[in-house]
């Protein structure tokens, strides 16, 4: 069965710079789609949508983008967020050709449980995606890693055992590459406090420098 990409529809963008922000205001995101053989063309598509379609693929998932009377199959790039609400703001539709291998990053999604974490062990995450080559047609959104693999104290998933195709996917990352892992909890070592000796009150001719004193002494005598 042939997978459907979902489909996002845009439209051509006549509003740029500063004044794109009547487009958030209108519920609406600026965009632009380039790839080889094609000049860029600056576009807009509705917010709600494109947060939709972007959750579910993120930026290793084919598209079809729907502009004008045209089907482009795209791949999201460069997402720019909001520095205040991390909302997004802009971003790039690559237009692949699917005829031609890409080189693309895939995140991880970790599912289930270790056994070795339920009982006060600690879970290690490395890292969260590898970087895959593959056509366009067949790229996966996500890799699944059970942690139910890990049973033990030093248990550890590297990209090695990831279960992936790889009749079709070529990874790039290093098999090495360590994904997850358990390690002990470290043990925090109690503060050493050290006691501080109290000083004795001294009358105040004594804290005197040397000649201070010896003009007191006079003083005295007189």
């Amino acid at each position: 069965m042939k997978k459907e990409n979902p489909q996002l529809k845009a439209t051509v963008r006549t509003i740029t710079g500063r004044k794109v922000r009547q487009l958030r205001r209108q519920g609406l995101m600026p965009s632009s789609v380039y790839g080889r053989e094609m000049e860029p063309i600056s576009i807009q598509v509705i917010d709600k949508e494109f947060e939709i379609i972007f959750k579910r693929v993120g930026e290793s998932g084919l598209v079809d983008l729907i502009l004008d009377d045209k089907t482009l199959p795209v791949l999201f790039r460069n997402p720019q967020y909001h520095p205040v609400d991390g909302k997004l703001t802009h971003v790039d539709c690559y237009k692949v050709n699917l005829k031609e291998k890409i080189i693309t990053m895939v995140p991880i999604e970790f599912v289930g449980e270790s056994a070795a974490v339920k009982l006060g062990k600690v879970l290690v995450e490395v890292t969260n995606e590898i970087e895959i080559e593959a056509l366009p047609t067949d790229l996966i959104e996500k890799i699944e890693v059970d942690l139910a693999k890990l049973e033990n104290v030093d248990s550890v998933i590297t990209v090695a055992d990831l279960d992936i195709d790889r009749k079709i996917i070529e990874i790039k990352t290093d098999p090495e590459q360590v994904i997850v892992k358990v390690d002990e909890p470290k043990v925090e070592e109690e503060p050493i406090i050290e006691e501080v000796a109290t000083v004795e009150e001294v009358p105040a001719t004594a804290q005197k420098s040397p000649e201070e004193s010896e003009s007191v002494e006079k003083e005295t005598e007189k």
